[in-house]
């Protein structure tokens, strides 16, 4: 029953993600007023706003206009329904799920924020570094190694978008990376790190093969100055080594 709870709580959570990220920075209150269709403005009903199953019923078209609603909705509600079970496997203690699974659901608006306007609202990114930083000095006993490593992980970043005064990457990255550091650890944060740099080379390349080589290449949507967020990548790593305890280094000094 706890983890089909815990299913259920993230699939409710992941939908007031969705209407979060629709409604941030937009001056409406999340709390304001009841969901409309953003095309035709029309009241959705509680049946319209079951997680992911009105999605399934209504063949991903709202019921009253017809217009195609965005894959997001659905995507974010499973998603936050497996970092709430994958956080309740790994913390069952109350106080900790309840700490973890806020903390992932934070990661998880700023990887959606950023994926929609490609950049990282540093309200969140501050909130995230409180948290991390409550996280080091509550519990972990070598307090000086767990402050280094967040500094130590984000520094690569920071310069890169110094020495391109932000073009080639967003600070938002870099202050992103510094929390994901302080909760994960110097030798977990690095795996993260790099798991993030491999998967985002990886999926860069991919796409600027796929559009080249296809038939439109001349009218190519992505190319090698096209912006890929890298708040996405950044946070599969991880939810990588955090939820599968990956840690490259630990396991390489132990062979």
């Amino acid at each position: 029953m706890l983890l089909i709870s815990s299913i259920g709580l993230g699939l409710i959570v992941g939908s007031f993600l969705n209407a979060l990220s629709f409604r941030f920075h937009t001056g409406t209150s999340v709390m304001h007023g009841r969901s409309r269709c953003m095309r035709c403005g029309h009241t959705l009903s509680v049946f319209d706003l079951v997680p992911v199953i009105s999605y399934l019923a209504l063949r991903g078209r709202c019921r009253y206009c017809g217009v195609h609603i965005s894959i997001q909705y659905p995507l974010v509600e499973i998603v936050a329904a497996a970092l709430s079970l994958g956080v309740y496997l790994t913390t069952p203690a109350p106080l900790a799920y309840a700490y973890w699974f806020f903390v992932w659901l934070l990661i998880l608006f700023i990887v959606v924020y950023d994926i929609r306007h490609t950049v990282i609202p540093w309200s969140c990114s501050l909130l995230l570094m409180a948290l991390a930083l409550m996280y080091v000095f509550v519990f972990h006993e070598s307090l000086v190694e767990s402050l280094f490593a967040g500094p130590a992980l984000a520094a690569p970043l920071l310069f890169v978008s110094l020495i391109s005064q932000g073009m080639w990457m967003g600070w938002g990255d870099g202050v992103f990376e510094l929390s994901l550091g302080w909760l994960l650890g110097l030798t977990a944060g690095l795996s993260a790190l790099m798991i993030a740099i491999w998967s985002g080379a990886f999926v860069g390349v991919l796409l600027v093969l796929t559009h080249t080589m296809g038939p439109t290449r001349r009218q190519a949507g992505f190319t090698m100055r096209s912006e890929l967020p890298f708040a996405p990548f950044l946070a599969l790593g991880a939810a990588i080594c955090y939820f599968f305890h990956v840690d490259l280094f630990t396991q390489i000094t132990t062979l």
